[in-house]
């Protein structure tokens, strides 16, 4: 193995999982070592219920993100949430809409088919993601998730045509799959903000991720049922100290899979939302307890993508 290692050491990535997990030196902008996510809240209703249960703990979360797609909402919605979170100054992320397993092709739901994951299928799917991005970005969102290279390397090219805002946080799905030092530093390249890593690695194997690049880190500490239902709380510190910059992020198992949403799962989404917030606080005392020292982020800091607000008279 001498000669494989020594040409990744060469092309500047690590050479093995880094099992002495390094302190990382990299930080946010602002020098913050970690910020908060909440996933998977569903409209302006589930927002507005997240909002008051993160004040009710008295809790700075720093983006809220959401799954069923920009698509899926209609241009009052999208509005709205861009107004809750820009007065905060928080980050919006909301997930580009048609993809693989909203598709007509069973493909993505066989054993075998699965790795297309929520990739886009043909240029057709391409285009209509594009149009999602760009109508988010008119109403005011600067953030996005996407999980299809083709995608993200799209966003850096509309980015620099003027189709996008040059701080559109371009964030990447968990379901991308990328699972090591050179295909996470691809990721980066291609165009990514932040990246969310597969949810059942290892600090070691992280640690190597984190060794080769240099934008944020996304990684859930409580992970939904279909990507795991691991609880990883006590190494929230870890976590901070040897992948920074991190975003933490609370997703919460045992729950139903509510994708794509609407007002059918309204209810059961309000209270999804609250028990986010509350395992939020959970993770928090975790870093009060053993890491206290770790850095973070206020709210409105470079950086994030905070909505701007915009008329009705701009959008016309």
């Amino acid at each position: 193995m001498k000669k494989s290692r020594e040409l990744l050491e060469k092309l500047g990535y690590p050479s093995t999982d880094l099992t002495d997990l390094p302190t990382s030196t990299k930080t946010f902008p602002d020098g913050a070592q970690y910020r908060i996510e909440l996933p998977s809240t569903e409209g302006p209703v589930a927002l507005r219920e997240t909002l008051k249960e993160i004040d009710s703990y008295g809790l700075t979360i720093h983006r809220i993100s959401q799954g069923s797609g920009i698509m899926l909402l209609t241009d009052e919605e999208i509005k709205e949430m861009c107004e809750l979170t820009a007065e905060r100054g928080m980050e919006l992320s909301l997930f580009v809409g048609p993809r693989g397993t909203w598709d007509i092709s069973a493909s993505s739901f066989t054993s075998a088919g699965k790795t297309q994951g929520l990739r886009h299928e043909g240029a057709d799917q391409l285009v209509y993601a594009m149009e999602d991005l760009k109508r988010g970005a008119r109403l005011g969102l600067r953030g996005a998730l996407v999980a299809d290279e083709g995608l993200l390397m799209l966003t850096k090219e509309m980015k620099r045509h003027g189709q996008l805002p040059q701080d559109f946080v371009v964030k990447v799905s968990v379901q991308m799959g990328a699972a090591n030092p050179v295909s996470v530093k691809l990721m980066q390249d291609l165009g990514a903000g932040t990246y969310n890593v597969p949810t059942a690695m290892t600090l070691p194997k992280l640690a190597s991720i984190r060794q080769a690049i240099d934008l944020p880190i996304d990684l859930y500490v409580e992970v939904p049922d279909n990507f795991g239902g691991f609880l990883r709380y006590y190494e929230i510190p870890e976590i901070i100290r040897v992948l920074a910059p991190v975003y933490i992020k609370f997703g919460l198992r045992n729950h139903p899979d509510v994708y794509p949403s609407g007002k059918q799962w309204e209810s059961t989404n309000i209270s999804l939302v609250k028990e986010r917030v509350h395992r939020a606080s959970l993770g928090v005392q975790m870093i009060e307890r053993y890491y206290p020292e770790a850095k973070t982020s206020k709210l409105g800091a470079e950086g994030l993508g905070i909505p701007e607000i915009i008329s009705s008279k701009v959008i016309n």
